[in-house]
């Protein structure tokens, strides 16, 4: 896996994935807007998104009629540099028809704790947990 980052001015970088894909990423240095998500919300997507990945693979897998799946993430940093996230809290909503609570909390549980490579890198320095509802859609 390769990726690429190139300054384009100020705090603004463009990354780009081994396959090709672009995004703007950068920080605000004088309190004004900024250019994209910091490299640290990137860390905080790419945590949701691999597990999201898995939950509804695993969901799929399971034939539960899935219908949507989000992720919230609300995260705490070292008050000291280089400032790592010491708490990271998932909060999964599954929507779908006829969806099994009991299913949902172990695809989850799978992901987060197994499968998802991201949240297992995250919980060398912090504390990752969990929680989930089901939005029944019928």
């Amino acid at each position: 896996m390769k990726a690429r980052v190139k300054w384009a001015e100020g705090r603004t970088f463009l990354g780009t994935s081994g396959t090709g894909h672009s995004i703007v990423l950068g920080a605000s240095h004088d309190g004004g807007p900024t250019p994209g998500p910091s490299p640290m919300e990137l860390l905080l997507i790419g945590t949701a998104g691999c597990s999201a990945y898995d939950v509804v693979s695993i969901l799929e897998k399971g034939r539960q009629n899935i219908e949507d799946v989000q992720v919230e993430v609300d995260a705490d940093r070292a008050e000291t540099d280089p400032k790592v996230f010491t708490r990271i809290h998932l909060q999964f909503t599954v929507k779908g028809r006829g969806m099994s609570a009991d299913k949902v909390a172990r695809a989850i549980g799978l992901s987060v704790d197994k499968y998802c490579s991201a949240s297992a890198m995250m919980a060398a320095s912090a504390t990752v947990t969990h929680d989930f509802t089901v939005e029944d859609t019928a």
